[in-house]
């Protein structure tokens, strides 16, 4: 099947409806064969008592990038993805405009994705870098 971008972006943001995703208001904005982009604003709702981006939201960002593209790989009727771990190093400090998380894949087996997220500013200079961690699970029958 031929890579649809504009579908899977669809889909990301569709499923984000009714999610954490939605509250922070993260948006999927482009995707490619390894790789899954989202954006998200950065204003008060979402900073720390001293006006900045807080870390939690930016763990949430990576999160919900890595994860939706792990998603990418599976076949959503026999498996699901379950996080089990998440690294970050903040890097600079942001006050407002918007993140970018860009997942890029580091290792993709059977049963464990391993994801580089980088999360940058509008100028895209470097605020945070994760590694996220995702296991591949099969889909229990009901």
């Amino acid at each position: 099947m031929a890579f649809d971008k504009d579908r899977i972006i669809t889909q990301c943001n569709a499923f984000s409806k009714n999610t954490l995703m939605e509250t922070l208001e993260i948006e999927f904005i482009d995707a490619g064969e390894d790789f899954l982009v989202a954006k998200m604003p950065v204003n008060s709702r979402i900073h720390q008592p001293m006006g900045l981006l807080h870390g939690g939201a930016s763990v949430a960002l990576a999160e919900s990038v890595g994860s939706a593209a792990s998603m990418l790989f599976i076949n959503h009727e026999d498996s699901e993805i379950r996080g089990i771990e998440i690294s970050a190093n903040h890097l600079k400090a942001v006050k407002e405009g918007f993140v970018i998380g860009t997942a890029k894949i580091i290792h993709k087996g059977r049963s464990i994705h391993l994801w580089e997220i980088k999360i940058t500013d509008e100028e895209n200079n470097l605020i945070s870098l994760c590694k996220l961690t995702n296991m591949v699970l099969p889909r229990k029958k009901v």
